[in-house]
């Protein structure tokens, strides 16, 4: 099975913050008070969050470039999601949700954008991994200070 670029961007970043924080994540963590709406069932799912340091309390959200803007791939207006409305929508109100409820339960949240990364002119990952590195270790000083792996 291969594994679509978009993941591979996402599992290549959050490598990079795993070196930097100095242990594995766990990915695709699920909480039971962070959950999305409910369908017409009345069930509703946990949401998952990009990587979660137990240890550290610390919350990373991966965010490609469908979080911050339009993105027709990811964006069909006329598909309705389970909370009736269209995808892109829903994702700022998952998003919005995750902003608010993560740090509600003590956690800490980093949001890191792709863009914040080396991009190359096509505004893929360029995986200048020096550059990366120290954009991550910028991006996370801030929620692990004194806590960040020295060897990264």
């Amino acid at each position: 099975m291969t594994r679509s670029p978009r993941r591979a961007d996402e599992a290549y970043a959050l490598a990079l913050c795993d070196e930097v924080v100095g242990s594995e994540s766990v990915r695709e963590a699920r909480f039971d008070w962070l959950r999305g709406d409910p369908g017409k069932t009345g069930r509703s799912v946990r949401l998952p969050v990009d990587a979660f340091w137990p240890e550290h309390g610390l919350v990373v959200e991966f965010y490609e470039f469908q979080h911050d803007e339009p993105v027709p791939h990811f964006d069909k207006p006329d598909r309705l999601t389970v909370s009736g409305i269209p995808r892109g929508a829903q994702r700022r109100l998952y998003d919005a949700r995750r902003a608010e409820l993560i740090p509600e339960r003590g956690l800490r949240l980093i949001v890191l954008r792709k863009a914040e990364l080396s991009l190359t002119p096509r505004r893929t990952l360029a995986r200048d991994r020096d550059a990366d590195l120290a954009t991550i270790r910028a991006r996370l000083a801030g929620a692990l200070p004194g806590e960040l792996h020295p060897d990264a």
